[in-house]
């Protein structure tokens, strides 16, 4: 798949925060159409303790059915330190370097990470969504900005996630009385959108079944390729 490299990657801490804010302006929260959703991604990223090298897998999987139709895998080494924030900049590299083997283009990804709940609105799934040019969402497993009410405890329950009044996301329970996951759009989505996607693509898992998919891939993969 055809990717837009917007900037490079290999900045300072100071020049991320800036690119951060520039790109910010450039996402659109609003559905992209057509809305047909045949083949959700799912993509993750796992690395070893004390290593600089990333592994990323992203999994196609068709919808509704939930079976693998494509993998892509890429290895990357990087040296930008881990900062809360911009962790697009250690593991965006790897992620679009197994982006652009995809032979299908999926009509929405799922990133286990932000969208726009993060303190500059530009989380991973942000990012990622600008450079791919597809419909991306944020599904994380913890809160990183934003602040919201108690969530009920049944599956398909949510609340908004709020910043300063703005409406940045929800927080959704998956699975009857197990942790709830974070949803924020990325690019080209909206927020009832990207809630509706991650929870249609729930298969009785606390993770949508892309995210739960790419995170056992990535980590047979990372195996894979340490025992060499």
């Amino acid at each position: 798949m055809k990717i837009e490299y917007l900037h490079s990657f290999d900045v300072a801490y100071r020049e991320a925060s800036a690119l951060q804010e520039s790109l910010r302006e450039k996402l659109i929260l609003r559905d992209a159409p057509p809305r047909v959703t045949n083949i959700v991604a799912g993509a993750d990223v796992s690395y070893a303790r004390n290593s600089d090298f990333f592994f990323a897998a992203v999994v196609l999987l068709s919808y509704p059915a939930m079976h693998v139709v494509e993998e892509a895998y890429a290895t990357k080494k990087t040296s930008f330190p881990y900062i809360p924030g911009l962790l697009s900049f250690r593991e965006g590299p790897a992620l679009l370097e197994a982006f652009a083997q995809l032979r299908q283009v999926p009509d929405v990804v799922i990133f286990d990470g932000q969208g726009i709940a993060h303190p500059r609105g530009m989380g991973l799934a942000a990012h990622m969504g600008l450079f791919l040019n597809i419909p991306t969402i944020g599904c994380a497993k913890s809160r990183l900005w934003g602040h919201h009410a108690a969530v009920g405890e049944r599956a398909g329950d949510s609340v908004p996630l709020t910043n300063d009044g703005e409406i940045i996301g929800a927080v959704v329970r998956t699975r009857t009385r197990v942790k709830p996951v974070f949803v924020s759009p990325g690019n080209f989505i909206s927020r009832e959108r990207a809630v509706e996607v991650v929870l249609a693509c729930c298969r009785g898992y606390r993770l949508p079944e892309p995210v739960r998919k790419a995170h056992l891939a990535v980590n047979r993969f990372r195996l894979a390729q340490h025992d060499h």
